[in-house]
């Protein structure tokens, strides 16, 4: 029996597939090279990701259909992961996410910095 989605599912259920930094990796490294890649070929391009990881966040992306996965019949068995048309799409949102974030990243490191010098020196609490 298969599960049926609800329009007023809540929605951390609606963007978990996005909600990971690996998956924005993922997503990012397929549509930068357009093209499928191997799974060595993604994990030498992710710096610091494990094979587990990396491994958890296909079979997200294949679950969510943003991925699919193919399996060539060759000894021993190639096997290339590309972006789907959801995988498309979504890629183009965490671009513009990625995008963002460099634009911004002065901002964002003088305000965590002004947000840590604040903490530093507010004065303790009474008890």
């Amino acid at each position: 029996m298969g599960r049926h989605l609800s329009p007023r599912l809540p929605l951390a259920h609606r963007v978990e597939a996005l909600a990971n930094k690996w998956v924005l990796y993922v997503l990012g490294a397929l549509r930068r090279h357009g093209r499928p890649m191997r799974f060595s070929e993604l994990r030498r391009l992710l710096d610091g990701v494990t094979q587990k990881m990396l491994t958890q966040t296909l079979r997200a992306l294949e679950r969510d259909g943003l991925v699919h996965r193919t399996v060539y019949p060759t000894v021993p068995p190639r096997v290339e992961y590309g972006l789907t048309d959801l995988g498309v799409e979504a890629g183009r949102l965490t671009s513009a996410i990625g995008a963002w974030s460099v634009e911004h990243a002065r901002q964002i490191l003088a305000a965590r910095q002004n947000f840590d010098n604040q903490a530093a020196t507010a004065p303790e609490p009474i008890r």
